[in-house]
């Protein structure tokens, strides 16, 4: 009945704690007195009670009989199994009584309702900072300390956590684990893959106060936030410009120091952003296809011009009449540009007017007087695609 009532009418001498049995209440007066009475005699660990010492002897044992009925995976005891069936189910029992956040683990929400209280009850004994939980304060340990015990395989780099480890491997191994299901884009951290999922949702949690911005990362928050304050506190070292981000430092930077980290796999050239080096390897595809013959080319403005000799190899047609002009893409002595949008070429005509192209689906190129060479009359044509 004490269970449905809460009555608890077994107090602790030492501390606050209450419970509903003797036993109970026995049993954590070991805690106290730090009596160890259970030893383990193939190491020297000691417990308080002799259901400790039975879960600790199965480590040596290697005996798991708690299987998971989802998959293959068994555990030493009940309650590691009941934790890991709620990945499979999703269940998540406890919630928070100040959000509407739930967890899975009473842990995780006692180390949530700290984000609340403010508790931060792991200080650092080299410095003022302080921490929810004591594994951050040991990776913590690791910056006073400077080891970095976790060393990567493919390169130099070593890392104060294995996580941070495992995340930096894949950029070597080029593994995404983690896809969107709304899309085909995967990627390497679990973080990203919150982030992309922002932009299929429309989520901005992290608001401006001062306008009414919104922003998907905290991170673009706090850049934004220096528009408002004109501080840019990040100070070139060479010269006198200053950045509102360290990335915008780090870019400048490389203008002084004529750094050039990202380099192409598939030839010698070497970029200061990675941005150029992108464009770079575009240059090593083939994306454009010409319709008229098995050419191909990296770019689309290589393209236009080579549809011109598809054009120039046939006569030109104006008013059910054939003109042929006196040059071709080729000739050196005729000057050619090109822009964005068209591509502009010259050639020897006798007449200023329209012509039509069959092969360019009907359409219409105007013919604009440009010069005269040797008293022959230079017109201009547009050909746009």
């Amino acid at each position: 009945m004490r269970s449905h009532t809460g009555t608890k009418p077994f107090p602790c001498q030492h501390c606050e704690k209450s419970f509903t049995r003797s036993s109970h209440l026995k049993r954590h007066m070991l805690s106290h007195t730090g009596v160890k009475s259970f030893h383990c005699q193939h190491c020297k660990q000691n417990f308080y009670r002799p259901n400790e010492l039975k879960q600790h002897m199965r480590t040596h044992t290697g005996d798991k009989p708690f299987q998971c009925q989802h998959c293959e995976k068994s555990f030493y005891q009940s309650c590691d199994l009941k934790r890991h069936s709620r990945t499979h189910t999703g269940e998540k029992p406890f919630h928070c009584q100040q959000c509407e956040k739930s967890f899975s683990q009473s842990d995780n929400l006692k180390l949530h309702m700290r984000t609340h209280t403010g508790e931060k009850p792991y200080h650092c004994r080299y410095c003022v900072k302080s921490f929810i939980q004591s594994s951050h304060l040991k990776q913590h340990m690791l910056s006073h300390t400077g080891d970095k015990p976790f060393q990567c395989q493919h390169c130099e780099k070593s890392f104060y956590r294995s996580c941070d480890l495992k995340k930096h491997t894949r950029t070597h191994t080029g593994e995404k684990p983690f896809h969107c299901q709304q899309c085909e884009k995967s990627f390497s951290q679990s973080d990203n893959l919150k982030l992309h999922m922002r932009t299929h949702t429309g989520d901005k949690p992290y608001h401006c106060r001062y306008c009414e911005k919104s922003f998907i990362q905290s991170s673009h928050l706090k850049q934004h936030m220096l528009s408002h304050t004109g501080n840019k506190p990040f100070q070139c070292q060479h010269c006198e410009k200053s950045f509102y981000q360290s990335c915008d430092l780090k870019r400048h930077t490389r203008t002084h120091t004529g750094e050039k980290p990202f380099h192409c796999q598939q030839c010698n050239k070497r970029f200061s952003l990675f941005g150029n080096l992108k464009q770079h390897m575009r240059r090593h595809e083939k994306q454009f296809h010409s319709k008229q013959c098995e050419e191909s080319f990296r770019q689309s403005r290589h393209l236009k011009p080579h549809l011109l000799t598809h054009i120039t190899n046939k006569p030109l047609v104006y008013r059910q009449h054939e003109w042929s002009h006196t040059s071709t893409s080729n000739d050196k002595k005729i000057p050619k540009k090109i822009t964005t949008s068209n591509y502009l070429f010259s050639g020897l005509f006798e007449c200023n007017e329209s012509l039509i192209v069959p092969n360019l689906n009907q359409c219409k190129i105007q013919l604009k007087h440009d010069k005269q060479i040797d008293n022959v009359d230079v017109f201009r044509i547009t050909f746009l695609f």
